[in-house]
């Protein structure tokens, strides 16, 4: 990788060629305030606050669209730079409502924050605050659009990270505003509610639907036997809502604080993720030993992607399996078979997820097939910042708990349930758990190297005692498409299928950077929330799904075995398709 020399404010830096001058300045430990820049999205230069002085050019230049060339000398900080970025705060503060105390972003607003940052006190300019009023058609995201900068973040994200094109800019000048494409309700529109548009909004213009009081609600309900259960990726993201370092595996410390919270049961998702792949690795064997069913098969455990799938590639439903995410497989056991256990009937138990993801919120009421207990499997879903906030508000020091255990009957994990929040962990857990079951034997070794990462497209060649399975991952819906693409070539003209099995994530990362995890998500944080769900997974005992012992009960005592009647009755589904904007 070649590289070039700069300085600035009259620091040596050393950077890749290609850097932008905010990025080689934060090299320098040399913070340059931004809005509307995020690591993850091209530079659009809307905001103007990260405007630089450059040798030897009479402009001020935006430093997040200006590339670093060998050479350069930059001013990054000086009065009249602050005075100007001062200004340009405070205009934007003149359009934007001044309800920060009862705002979703209070504590976690950007623009707030350089407010604060430059000791604004006063109101220098008139006040002009349009009169919008919120989006509140959907279940998982809320839009506000009086509280919008302008900043583009969402609509890039939206448009270029997942194509799906829900969200974009309407009207010009002072009226340009932020709206579903067409001006129609959000969820009229494609939205998929993945809440990448949330989790990228620097302000609190997107935010995921509040449904802290439900929970409340429900855990008051002495009619009730309230049960909780929290995914993969909610352990390595939490913490850092209490100050720990980004990556703190924080599982027991959940359990403890979920009970003083008040819930009678704590369960783990990891539980159903073993689950998912005993019946999504039985139905991969069907399709690829023994031709019962298309192939590839592709993963349907995030229901952004199904959402997606039903909207714009509904022609190869046949290739999607049927089974149900590790959430609604939760759902419908803890409503059936552990209601049983405890002599309950599923409108007698209150079923709470805590979910990295806003579109967990809507994959609980998507269609009937979520109802398989007979009522609605699942009650409510939070996500980890709700969760944060539950927390703080009962006055639990969270980071001073002593850990403690989830209740067994559904609680007990595997390494290859962890791994299901990362990107390529649900192709690894599978593979895992497929070699078993083509072979009879067990891996040596249970990694699959191959298929982790943040490349957006990862595909490799496994093999099974000789047998080759191509396998491809990809994340962000826009790889995605890249991936279907192939397979659908491949199909139409009969060429021989590039891949046998696919697994599918909305976000960058998987689930580890879901909509509803703690805000400030970029790589570095990724890498640092993956490299701990990997180390979960070493650290546990039994690392395979099959193996785990808690499951092979459950099907000893209630299912039978994998894709029996009624393991398809309770934890599988179908897919319908779906128009892209709803009429």
């Amino acid at each position: 990788m070649s590289t070039i020399n700069l300085e600035v404010n009259g620091v040596p830096v050393t950077v890749p060629a290609g850097t932008n001058v905010l990025d080689a300045a934060a090299t320098a430990k040399i913070a340059i305030p931004k809005l509307c820049y995020h690591s993850d999205l091209p530079a659009w230069a809307a905001c103007g606050i990260c405007v630089v002085k450059v040798a030897g050019s009479p402009k001020l230049i935006r430093a997040c669209a200006l590339e670093a060339t060998d050479g350069m000398k930059v001013i990054t900080h000086d009065p009249e730079l602050q005075e100007i970025r001062r200004t340009v705060i405070e205009l934007i503060l003149s359009t934007h409502p001044n309800s920060c105390l009862t705002c979703p972003r209070n504590g976690t607003c950007e623009l707030q924050t350089l407010a604060a940052d430059f000791g604004i006190r006063e109101q220098r300019f008139e006040s002009n605050v349009r009169d919008i009023p919120a989006d509140t058609s959907t279940p998982s995201i809320v839009l506000n659009p009086e509280k919008c900068v302008g900043c583009g973040r969402c609509v890039k994200v939206c448009q270029g990270l997942q194509d799906v094109w829900a969200l974009e800019f309407l009207d010009r000048g002072d009226g340009t505003r932020m709206a579903p494409a067409g001006d129609i309700t959000l969820n009229e529109s494609p939205c998929i509610k993945c809440g990448q548009c949330s989790a990228h909004c620097p302000v609190g213009a997107i935010f995921e639907k509040d449904e802290t009081q439900t929970v409340y609600n429900g855990i008051r309900d002495e009619s009730k036997h309230k049960v909780v259960q929290i995914a993969p990726a909610v352990r390595v993201a939490l913490g850092e809502a209490f100050g720990m370092e980004p990556g703190s595996i924080v599982t027991g410390k959940i359990y403890a604080a979920l009970r003083r919270l008040g819930f009678d049961t704590i369960f783990d998702t990891n539980f159903a993720a073993d689950l998912t792949i005993m019946e999504e690795g039985s139905e991969f064997v069907e399709r690829f030993v023994n031709g019962k069913g298309a192939l590839p098969l592709i993963t349907t455990c995030c229901p952004s992607w199904v959402d997606y799938m039903e909207k714009y590639y509904s022609d190869m439903i046949p290739h999607f399996s049927t089974a149900k995410s590790p959430q609604m497989m939760m759902g419908a056991l803890v409503k059936t078979y552990f209601a049983q256990k405890i002599g309950k009937t599923a409108d007698e138990i209150f079923l709470t997820s805590v979910m990295p993801c806003t579109s967990k919120k809507y994959e609980i009421v998507r269609d009937e097939n979520m109802r398989s207990s007979g009522v609605q499997d699942i009650d409510v879903v939070i996500t980890t910042r709700e969760l944060a906030r539950m927390i703080k508000q009962a006055g639990i020091t969270f980071d001073s708990l002593e850990d403690e255990p989830a209740d067994e009957s559904l609680g007990i994990y595997t390494g290859a349930g962890t791994i299901f929040g990362a990107t390529g962990g649900v192709m690894e857990a599978a593979l895992r758990t497929a070699y078993h079951l083509v072979t009879g034997d067990e891996l040596e070794h249970v990694e699959f190297e191959s298929v982790r990462g943040l490349e957006g497209i990862k595909r490799a060649t496994v093999d099974i005692k000789g047998t080759e399975v191509r396998v491809a991952v990809a994340h962000n819906m826009r790889n995605v498409k890249t991936i279907l693409d192939e397979v659908k070539q491949a199909l139409a003209t009969g060429a021989e299928l590039p891949y046998h099995f696919i697994e599918v994530m909305a976000c960058r990362g998987g689930c580890i950077s879901g909509g509803g995890q703690p805000y400030g998500g970029n790589d570095e944080l990724r890498k640092q929330r993956m490299a701990a769900i990997y180390r979960d997974d070493v650290d546990q005992k039994i690392r395979v799904s099959h193996q785990n012992p808690a499951i092979k009960a459950l099907y000893d005592d209630f299912l039978g075995k994998p894709l029996s009647e009624t393991s398809h009755k309770y934890l599988h589904t179908h897919y319908t398709p779906r128009p892209i904007y709803i009429k």
